[in-house]
């Protein structure tokens, strides 16, 4: 039967799972977005693994007219669920015991029926957004509360490569903060608060810092004769970063002429050899 919500409350879809409801989402998500526009709600219920949750649920979907969209890998967990639907004249949507039960016979074996297998076998890519997300977030000294809170922490003076670093080990699952340090401006108090294990200063030869100052200097047509480029300038810089890197008994990154994998295997290598592997991260 049509019928036409406009003016009224749309009934919500209630993503069930054992586990994260990740893969539910992402089928019912992938099913939405050929209705443009739409104003469906979708709530993700995650962790119903007992009666008393999904008759919690159901009671919910009956007050709302919402449907249920289930992926209970649990053979159990799942017949509860639907014996709980018909019985509430819910309607439901089984997304895996069809396929599952097909395979079951097929293969002749029984299905580990694990929730959160899904989210374990694509955990790297997850850690890795979420590093990236951070990383971004805490880039040139942005949101500096949040610097004791990465697993690295670079630091040194302007177009030393912290970002591009930063960038490059966060694609690998690590979160990253970069400091900046600027003569004359105290550098924030997280700096070093954080594990100086965890801090390395980026160092780089006076000559190679002018040169890549140079060139962006020249791509923004500044003033040839800016500090940014002064000789005797560029070199208190460096003094004074080698003396913030001695004060917070930071490990310094000699970059000259590196590659930005270099750079960053180093780190990593030294990393990993100062912390037991189940605290490399945060």
């Amino acid at each position: 039967m049509n019928k036409d919500f406009q003016g009224e409350k749309i009934p919500p879809i209630y993503i069930v799972s054992g586990g994260k409801g990740l893969a539910g989402d992402a089928v019912v998500q992938s099913v939405l977005i050929q209705f443009p526009n739409n104003k469906v709600p979708v709530i993700v219920v995650p962790d119903v693994l007992n009666q008393e949750r999904m008759d919690d649920l159901i009671s919910k979907a009956l007050v709302t007219s919402g449907i249920i969209v289930h992926t209970m890998v649990d053979p159990e967990a799942r017949k509860m669920l639907i014996e709980s639907c018909e019985k509430s004249r819910v309607s439901h949507f089984d997304l895996v015991g069809d396929l599952s039960d097909y395979l079951s016979k097929l293969l002749n074996t029984k299905p580990i029926s694990k929730p959160g297998l899904y989210r374990l076998s694509n955990i790297a890519y997850f850690q890795r957004v979420e590093a990236i997300d951070f990383t971004l977030k805490v880039d040139d000294g942005q949101n500096p509360e949040k610097i004791t809170q990465a697993d690295i922490v670079l630091t040194g003076v302007s177009r030393t490569g912290k970002t591009p670093l930063s960038v490059y080990l966060a694609m690998f699952g690590w979160k990253v903060a970069n400091v900046p340090i600027v003569p004359g401006i105290e550098p924030p108090e997280g700096l070093f608060n954080a594990d100086p294990g965890r801090v390395f200063g980026l160092n780089i030869s006076h000559v190679y810092l002018i040169a890549q100052r140079a060139n962006r200097v020249k791509s923004l047509k500044m003033d040839d004769d800016a500090d940014y480029i002064n000789t005797k300038k560029v070199g208190e810089e460096l003094a004074y970063a080698r003396r913030i890197f001695e004060r917070g008994g930071f490990t310094e990154i000699q970059i000259t002429n590196k590659p930005i994998e270099s750079s960053a295997n180093e780190i990593l290598n030294i990393l990993t050899g100062r912390f037991e592997q189940d605290k490399w991260k945060k």
